[in-house]
């Protein structure tokens, strides 16, 4: 288990822009007009299966949560977050750099790793909510896919239907991707090894949400 969070880790950290969509899917979505639901519903779900970063901290908010209530709870909230954040920046044309908040992805990882490993506690005598960082962290990727779907230019005709296909695309491969990651998650706990693992798993995340924010704010300053 530890060697496969090693690569996953490291995979994950080469392919930073992973959640942007590729260049076939980019060309179809600026190309088509009209309402097609299908498509933008399979856009949204392969945008989230493929979305490293996404995953990771959806992996990081779940790690130590073992009962469905509370799951569904944490998965909600995150749902509400970007779903609210990726239309209202769709609606009002409302976007931010790409590095910008794909930096800010990487520290939502930072975030939850330490949070995983009892840091705030620890440091500064106190837990930050995790239901609000959550929440918080849920608008911040939000925004990350409406810059996204800004830069791509969809056609006007057709777009809300199209959005909301993509949006609730978006909730079912995060669904897929959660449901894998329970499965794994269910027997790798019932090893004797998982607490001395989990340590290890966590620093490791936190360093590939520090490459991700390195990676990132070289490229803003490249690009500038």
């Amino acid at each position: 288990m530890l060697l496969l969070a090693v690569a996953l880790s490291f995979a994950w950290v080469e392919t930073a822009f992973a959640h942007a969509v590729t260049l076939g899917d980019k060309g179809y979505i600026q190309e088509v007009t009209g309402v097609h639901l299908i498509p933008f519903l399979y856009l949204g779900a392969k945008h989230m299966v493929t979305g490293y970063d996404h995953i990771l901290f959806l992996f990081g908010v779940i790690f130590f949560l073992y009962g469905f209530k509370q799951i569904a709870t944490y998965v909600s909230l995150f749902a509400i977050g970007h779903s609210t954040t990726m239309l209202l920046g769709v609606a009002f044309d409302f976007g931010i750099s790409s590095y910008i908040i794909d930096a800010i992805i990487g520290f939502s990882v930072v975030y939850k790793a330490l949070d995983n490993l009892g840091a705030f506690r620890l440091w500064f005598g106190v837990q930050p909510s995790t239901k609000a960082a959550t929440l918080l962290f849920g608008f911040l990727h939000g925004f990350g896919l409406a810059s996204r779907i800004i830069d791509y230019d969809i056609s006007p005709d057709g777009l809300w239907p199209n959005l909301i296909a993509f949006n609730v695309g978006v909730e079912i491969g995060q669904l897929l991707a959660l449901a894998a990651i329970l499965v794994v998650m269910r027997y790798w706990r019932a090893t004797v090894s998982f607490a001395r693992q989990a340590y290890a798993v966590n620093v490791l995340m936190m360093t590939a949400g520090f490459a991700l924010m390195g990676l990132q704010i070289t490229g803003y300053f490249v690009a500038a």
